[in-house]
């Protein structure tokens, strides 16, 4: 199988799912927008990961390659390819299905619970997670749930925070794929959000929960596993 990745900036990377990825020698390509690279032939891809990134989704001025990438976003969709969307990728394929971004009520930044959905907990692809889950968090903005999506999760601060379309499309506003190094990458880069907040953490918060990494990276291997197992032809 052969897997691309959309990366958005050098600090945010796929991470466990990269490691996932190498680990049951599937090939990984990526295009990385940062450098201009070009999008790929989508014949050539079997499933399409979407990444984290600073930006917001309809920065198209400073950004102009967020016009192409949703267009690929919606095409990989219409082909019935696997598609994951992380934080910003999420909102890229709220975007791609029609349903509109905005700004959330709270920023939420570190680990947080979210509780899934009873449609999540009775699913095969995230019925394995116990019902309230603690997960990294870096977002400020959110989306509303697209039509014909089914919700995944919620929590205090932002009330859609996952979703699954047709099987094949998987949204997930908070991040399983980190690890340390990515985490500390994060706050490196962008460390100036990091202002006083219900739902903002500061850097030693969020760097010592090592039993939080771990469960996280479990989880992220679980659902890939899981996806594949239901989606592979």
């Amino acid at each position: 199988m052969h897997i691309h990745y959309f990366q958005h900036v050098p600090f945010e990377k796929p991470a466990n799912i990269e490691k996932w990825a190498r680990a049951h020698h599937h090939s990984l390509s990526a295009t990385q927008f940062y450098c201009g690279d070009p999008l790929p032939d989508i014949k050539t891809i079997d499933w399409l990961v979407v990444i984290g990134g600073p930006m917001n989704i309809y920065e198209e001025t400073t950004y102009p390659w967020l016009v192409q990438e949703k267009q690929f976003i919606e095409q990989a969709i219409k082909e019935d390819k696997v598609v994951i969307g992380i934080c910003l990728g999420a909102q890229l394929i709220a975007d791609a299905l029609g349903a509109k971004i905005f700004q959330n009520r709270y920023k939420e930044i570190g680990w947080f619970p979210v509780e899934f959905t009873a449609e999540a907990r009775a699913s095969s692809l995230l019925g394995f997670l116990p019902r309230e889950f603690r997960v990294f968090h870096w977002h400020g903005d959110t989306f509303e749930l697209p039509s014909g999506a089914i919700r995944l999760a919620q929590n205090e601060a932002c009330h859609n925070q996952g979703f699954i379309y047709n099987k094949k499309v998987l949204a997930l506003q908070f991040h399983l794929e980190v690890g340390l190094e990515n985490v500390q990458q994060i706050i490196a880069h962008c460390g100036n959000e990091l202002i006083k907040g219900r739902y903002i953490q500061q850097p030693e918060e969020m760097l010592s929960q090592k039993e939080d990494f771990r469960k996280v990276n479990d989880a992220m291997k679980g659902i890939l596993d899981r996806l594949f197992r239901q989606t592979d032809s």
